[in-house]
């Protein structure tokens, strides 16, 4: 397997913190993008999120430490789909996810479009007992199937509800009756932005998500959950939003009390007129992985 070297890797490191041997941490390139339905530019996510990290600080003031530096994280060449269906391309996905957990690797996945991550999650449910996905995202991605394909980015987590429904949606905000009436029936745990807002689950609603959640945790971070404040290159933003503190402090409780065991990130559609998306994103997967070793 071909590995990036200090040039283009995540965060620039040298060799001996990014080697595949020494390092706990894989970074997957899942450059996707097969059913996109407003905005475009998914597969360029994983490029620009390694190349905006190379400004992201190793140190993290939070936390008092430097990661990179204590686990190693090794960065993958980006996976090759060509004229692969998005069906078989999931499954090169999943595939390549699963080699890295055999090795006993943390996988991040970068993507791409939403529809990538039933792979990892599969992957990851396969491995891990008592396991909850955490979706941030701000669809619910529960349609059966939209504009003709059960693999859409619309249906992804309708595809990971045919193996597991122990999933936790937070910052959802645009849905059809379809996914509405899917919540309803399965009793999913969903926490809406606007009753979030609202303060229907109090004002520290971060600890309602974290005790609905089992004691592994996948998270599947779908970056147009962020307020487009935030975060506005990405294919379908949604105004009313998570802001960067809140999710932080979601994320950073669940790493206290949970065990998160991979995530994936997906959605960024990078813009030439908007270089700071790209670098929050880098910035909130390297928060991500310091807040997933926090036992």
């Amino acid at each position: 397997m071909k590995t990036l070297s200090k040039k283009n890797n995540f965060l620039g490191l040298e060799k001996k913190h990014s080697s595949y041997e020494d390092s706990e941490i894989v970074i997957l390139q899942a450059p996707l993008e097969k059913t996109v339905s407003y905005g475009k530019g998914t597969k360029n996510g994983p490029k620009k999120i390694l190349k905006a990290s190379h400004y992201v600080e190793f140190f993290d003031e939070e936390l008092n430490r430097e990661i990179c530096f204590e686990k190693g994280i090794c960065t993958l060449e980006e996976i090759k789909f060509g004229n692969l269906s998005a069906k078989k391309s999931i499954d090169k996905i999943y595939k390549e996810v699963n080699k890295h957990l055999e090795a006993i690797k943390f996988v991040v996945t970068l993507g791409g479009e939403h529809s990538l991550s039933s792979a990892p999650i599969k992957a990851h449910f396969e491995k891990k007992k008592n396991l909850s996905i955490l979706q941030i995202d701000a669809h619910s991605d529960f349609r059966d199937s939209y504009q003709g394909s059960k693999y859409s980015h619309a249906s992804v987590m309708a595809r990971v509800a045919e193996f597991s429904k122990n999933i936790v949606q937070v910052g959802i905000r645009a849905q059809c009756k379809e996914e509405y009436e899917f919540i309803k029936k399965n009793k999913m745990k969903t926490y809406f932005m606007r009753d979030i807002r609202n303060n229907k689950f109090g004002k520290i609603w971060q600890k309602k998500v974290t005790d609905s959640l089992k004691e592994n945790v996948y998270i599947t971070f779908d970056v147009d959950g962020f307020d487009p404040s935030i975060i506005s290159a990405t294919g379908t933003p949604e105004p009313g939003g998570l802001f960067w503190d809140e999710t932080m402090n979601l994320l950073k409780l669940i790493g206290k009390q949970k065990n998160i065991v991979g995530f994936d990130v997906v959605e960024l559609a990078p813009s030439k007129f908007d270089s700071a998306s790209n670098f929050n994103v880098a910035k909130l997967v390297y928060k991500m992985l310091n807040y997933s070793f926090m036992k």
